[in-house]
């Protein structure tokens, strides 16, 4: 049994990621900002080619550096003291987890709907998304949280877990990295349509296995919180490839068919509307409670991961 794992995902359950204390994204997302202005300025970037070249050389030199510094930071605890190596391994994977976050999100919405609020639940939303939320309505509030909620299920909990049984904390902390990067670069705007190539790329790539994992952990989940686990693997199926990215269809769309409910259609970016497939069908209205099931979804999905891996691992020891 891997009791760092254990205890990074405790620790995260437990105090998340306190404002006070600097976050390691908040690190990488800086270097990332103060490499970009290097590049562009270095390079004088015009052309698509330069601009991509740039992207590339920029995501090499901040995954490689995130790695190396994980690795290396963790080894010179360990040297210095085995409990202070210790420490420091479980609390910078634990820093990778978002379990915390993503359900305090999720349920403070919940709150401020369960009070009639929508002024509040809009506010609450609309730092989890990154749409327009100003003049969301409630069932429109309600899916937007469903959808951050199954997506960020992969992205912010399964895939760091998912690396760091593959290559330890460093692999966790270049996956978080990645995220990072595209989170920062990964638009289709005149200023990252190229630059954000290699970023958006990468991070796709990254969450192939994940993102699936995350899905189908969700139709095995439905089970346990009463909902229907064949229409969910039906519907992640059928329309995970209609969504615009080539991951996020897989856990919306086993969310979508366990809760009966239709994930996507338009929303509203900077005033513009942005047309997105149906994911599922709509055979039940969308109602508050569906926020609570799928964050009982999530600790479950988040617990039977753990569990096969204790298994296998066991099993393979």
């Amino acid at each position: 049994m891997d009791y760092y794992l254990i205890a990074a995902v405790l620790l995260d359950l437990l105090i998340g990621d306190p404002a006070w204390l600097l976050h390691p994204v908040q690190i990488i997302g800086g270097l990332s900002t103060c490499l970009e202005r290097l590049l562009r300025g270095f390079f004088r970037i015009k052309g698509k080619i330069a601009e991509r070249l740039a992207g590339i050389i920029l995501v090499i030199v901040v995954v490689v550096l995130v790695y190396l510094t994980t690795f290396y930071l963790i080894k010179l605890s360990f040297a210095v003291h085995y409990l202070l190596g210790v420490i420091v391994n479980i609390y910078l994977l634990g820093t990778t987890i978002a379990l915390n976050g993503l359900v305090r999100a999720g349920a403070k919405v919940y709150r401020q709907l369960s009070l009639n609020d929508l002024a509040a639940a809009r506010k609450a939303v609309a730092l989890v998304v990154s749409r327009d939320c100003a003049h969301l309505k409630a069932e429109e509030i309600i899916r937007a949280t469903v959808e951050t909620l199954a997506e960020n299920t992969s992205d912010g909990i399964l895939a760091p877990v998912f690396f760091y049984l593959l290559g330890g904390t460093p692999l966790a902390m270049s996956y978080k990295a990645v995220n990072t990067l595209d989170s920062i670069f990964g638009y289709k705007n005149e200023s990252y349509h190229y630059f954000g190539w290699a970023a958006a790329r990468l991070d796709d790539l990254a969450n192939l296995i994940p993102a699936r994992l995350t899905g189908l952990g969700f139709c095995l989940t439905a089970f346990w919180v009463r909902q229907n686990p064949v229409k969910a693997f039906r519907t992640m199926w059928r329309d995970a490839r209609k969504h615009p990215s080539p991951n996020a269809g897989y856990p919306e769309g086993a969310v979508a068919g366990a809760l009966g409910v239709r994930l996507g259609g338009v929303n509203y970016y900077y005033g513009q509307p942005s047309c997105r497939a149906f994911l599922g069908k709509q055979e039940t209205e969308f109602s508050n409670n569906q926020i609570l099931t799928v964050i009982k979804m999530i600790y479950w999905n988040l617990g039977l991961f753990l569990f096969l891996y204790i298994i296998i691992s066991t099993l393979a020891a």
